[in-house]
């Protein structure tokens, strides 16, 4: 039996209600890298209820225009003339965020709109100070371009106290206007600073209901329950080590449930040992190194048999953000290595 990620439509609706309640400015849904590993065919809430659902690629939007006439942002924006065809026949808005792309567009001879991207301090994608005051004159002039919007991005929004916040906030608003939307807000500063929200805001990971910071006080609501079988069920002695490299040792009489998920699947590699599954409800610690195909499972507290089924996270007593912890990643990277062989289903 394969390990299976049901993805709950009632907890997206709910997730995308929170922003909503935190927020009166309009939503850009960040549905990128396949809506973070949750399928873009299985997140009708966002698709039908957010204002602009937003993408990294243009292989997403060919996928997510399949699905929806909801317009669509692209944010890598464009790099060659063909890509710029494509992008308009998609009837995608485009960010411009590098000078070669400026270039592209001036020569572009059909209707466009498009999203100014300024580096503020993450110098990563943006244009630099100078390039967008510079470029800004000559698209409010060109009757085929509208601007859409202006955007940033914050490079420290899930450290509450970082001193480049406050900055790359004071630098955008310096170098902004009302005269254009404006865009800067991610999940952590929708969750934690108002003074950001502007007129557009850009929830990502809050929306599939996994928390930006190391707790999760928001109400958010897991939306991918990963899962998976009960394989078979040993007892060892003590002394006896279970796993590749022999790296855990039984102190006692212990009965190990094998699980039917591993890093061939998506479950991370560097799961510690003592990372909770959740079988029958109870929470069972991960022993031994995890495996291609299989993890093992301390069940000695419980009553388990082949055929339970064992939560891998995505439940309230077991959140996606407590694995990343036990395996120094984040949620982020767990949820979209969600591998191909896993079946991922709409839930309720």
């Amino acid at each position: 039996m394969p390990a299976v990620a049901l993805i709950s439509q009632s907890a997206l609706t709910h997730n995308l209600s929170i922003v909503k309640n935190k927020s009166s400015a309009k939503i850009i849904a960040m549905v990128k890298a396949n809506a973070y590993g949750h399928h873009l065919n299985l997140i009708t809430p966002l698709i039908e209820n957010a204002d602009l659902l937003a993408v990294s690629e243009l292989s997403e939007v060919q996928k997510l225009r399949q699905l929806t006439d909801q317009p669509i942002l692209l944010l890598s924006g464009i790099y060659t003339s063909e890509e710029l065809q494509q992008a308009i026949d998609l009837k995608c808005q485009i960010v411009i965020h590098h000078p070669a792309q400026i270039v592209l567009i001036n020569h572009n001879t059909q209707a466009l709109g498009i999203w100014l991207k300024i580096d503020t301090g993450m110098h990563r994608l943006g244009l630099s100070h100078d390039e967008y005051r510079q470029c800004l004159p000559d698209f409010e002039s060109n009757a085929l371009i509208t601007i859409k919007g202006v955007m940033s991005h914050f490079a420290c929004a899930d450290e509450l106290n970082h001193p480049m916040n406050l900055l790359q906030l004071k630098t955008f608003k310096q170098l902004t206007d009302n005269n254009n939307n404006r865009s800067m807000a991610n999940s952590a500063a929708i969750l934690s600073n108002p003074a950001a929200h502007f007129d557009f805001i850009r929830p990502g990971i809050m929306l599939y209901g996994a928390s930006p910071f190391a707790d999760n006080d928001h109400d958010l609501q897991p939306v991918m329950q990963l899962s998976a079988p009960v394989t078979a069920i040993k007892t060892i002695q003590a002394g006896a080590t279970v796993g590749y490299g022999s790296t855990w040792v039984a102190d006692q009489p212990t009965t190990i449930a094998i699980i039917g998920i591993g890093y061939g699947d998506g479950y991370p590699r560097h799961a510690k040992n003592g990372t909770p599954v959740l079988i029958n409800d109870i929470l069972c610690p991960l022993v031994g190194r995890v495996s291609m195909d299989m993890i093992a499972i301390d069940v000695s507290h419980i009553t388990v048999s082949i055929g339970d089924t064992a939560i891998l996270w995505g439940h309230k007593k077991l959140r996606v953000e407590t694995v990343a912890q036990y395996s120094d990643t984040l949620s982020y990277e767990l949820l979209t290595g969600i591998s191909g062989r896993v079946s991922v289903v709409r839930g309720t």
